[in-house]
């Protein structure tokens, strides 16, 4: 078993990814990726494992993606003005 993974976030939309970095447990990562395809983002994650083949963020590559650096940020921005128009949107009685 494998004790770390790399947190890889793709936007589909544009075809781009960043490795945002690598952590033994990704269940967060994952957990807010899926919010953001709950609210309608294009958006998918990848968890591989580190390993000798990719000992490093730059030796990680995916087929038809190119690399954009702050995709993460750029995603987490969109993702709480979404989440802050839905609760604008919403009546409180």
């Amino acid at each position: 078993m494998f004790s770390k993974y790399w947190l890889v976030i793709r936007d589909d939309a544009k075809r781009t990814f960043e490795v945002c970095g690598q952590v033994s447990n990704e269940n967060a990562f994952t957990n807010k990726t899926y919010g953001m395809q709950q609210a309608g983002m294009n958006v998918s994650c990848m968890t591989p494992p580190v390993t000798g083949k990719a000992a490093s963020k730059e030796a990680i590559k995916i087929s038809g993606y190119t690399w954009e650096d702050g995709l993460w940020d750029r995603l987490e921005k969109e993702y709480m003005r979404i989440r802050m128009q839905y609760t604008d949107d919403m009546d409180f009685e």
